[in-house]
């Protein structure tokens, strides 16, 4: 018979009943989102329930009950001599700033995206197939597109393009980039404004992607130096590229070895392939922390799927690692593989044939 230590059993129900609360404060998240409550408590200040209720029309019984919850998480803090609420201006840099690179609403709203595929996932598990792309749940690309931008804005012109080699005095003078996988279009149309004398086209597969990449890029303009096509990797028929990118998207492709074949034949000679993918370590223990969660958690429900639904199903998950992408980016004719920048979540890798 099993012997049950007690503090051991005590630790795990109440670690449990954290992991309770995260999951019901999902919803509440997305509602204060939704209807910008977070913003109102970072511009307004400290308020009470029927203050916020004021400030952003909504029922005082309803402000009260999801004020009262956010502080019991501990997302807001609490005066209680004065019964107001306020959003503290770190709080403020995962909830109310868009551009924070702190932010994480688009991670809450991926979340939720799981919740509505959990039967379509369980039903894949026993039969191994894949389930594609556009059939997960939601509006599941608009949630990964916000998920991965605060990492974008915050980084990608800043921080990643300098690390690669000469790559930014390229951009600078003029040269031709195809942004692989490039979702609803947050990475192209970054790349495209910070660098005028350069053109820039989107490619996706995913139909409604790209309809919605289009849509942003039409309020940024771009003087005809940017477009969004829909193609999958191997349907790509420009070539002449100085730079390709793949941002947080190689991991999920089919057939990521026949697809770095691909953007190594559409590269000019001395061209660049910069691969931004999750950050892991090459072995599990190294992935067995918060971040690597996250992305294990992700990885089941969303990218697993997805590559299994594709041709070949090689399924690398979003921890695959260093070692194994750089394996992959090789069969695919790149000599020069390294890693030239990483992040809290992301590894930028530059390879060249």
């Amino acid at each position: 018979m099993t012997t049950i230590n007690a503090d051991k059993m005590h630790a795990f129900v109440e670690k449990m009943l954290v992991e309770l609360g995260a999951c019901t404060s999902l919803p509440l998240v997305l509602v204060g989102d939704k209807l910008g409550l977070y913003r109102t408590l970072h511009e307004g200040g400290p308020c009470t329930s029927q203050q916020l209720a004021e400030r952003s029309g909504i029922s005082e019984r309803y402000a009260r009950e999801w004020l009262r919850a956010q502080a019991a998480a501990g997302y807001l803090a609490y005066d209680a001599a004065t019964d107001r609420f306020e959003l503290p201006p770190e709080h403020a840099m995962v909830f109310a700033i868009e551009d924070s690179p702190f932010n994480m609403l688009g991670g809450f709203e991926l979340a939720a995206t799981g919740i509505e595929t959990i039967d379509r996932v369980a039903e894949a598990f026993t039969t191994g197939a894949g389930i594609a792309w556009g059939d997960l749940g939601g509006c599941l690309f608009c949630a990964v597109g916000r998920f991965f931008r605060p990492g974008y804005v915050n980084s990608l012109v800043q921080e990643w393009i300098p690390a690669l080699d000469g790559v930014k005095e390229k951009l600078e003078r003029g040269a031709k980039v195809a942004d692989i996988g490039c979702g609803v279009g947050f990475s192209t149309i970054l790349m495209a404004e910070a660098f005028p004398n350069s053109e820039f086209v989107g490619f996706d597969f995913h139909a409604r992607s790209i309809q919605e990449a289009r849509r942003h890029a039409a309020s940024h303009g771009g003087n005809g130096r940017l477009r969004f096509e829909q193609a999958a990797v191997k349907e790509i028929h420009e070539d002449g590229f100085d730079l390709a990118t793949c941002f947080d998207c190689l991991h999920d492709m089919g057939d990521p070895r026949g697809n770095a074949e691909r953007i190594r034949q559409i590269l000019e000679p001395g061209g660049t392939w910069m691969v931004v993918e999750p950050l892991a370590g090459d072995q599990v223990p190294d992935n067995l922390n918060p971040v690597g969660r996250l992305y294990y958690n992700a990885s089941t429900m969303i990218c697993v799927p997805t590559s299994l639904a594709q041709e070949v199903g090689t399924a690398l998950g979003a921890q695959a690692g260093e070692r194994q992408l750089a394996e992959v980016i090789r069969d695919g004719g790149f000599r020069f593989v390294r890693r030239a920048a990483e992040g809290p979540f992301n590894m930028v890798l530059e390879a060249k044939p």
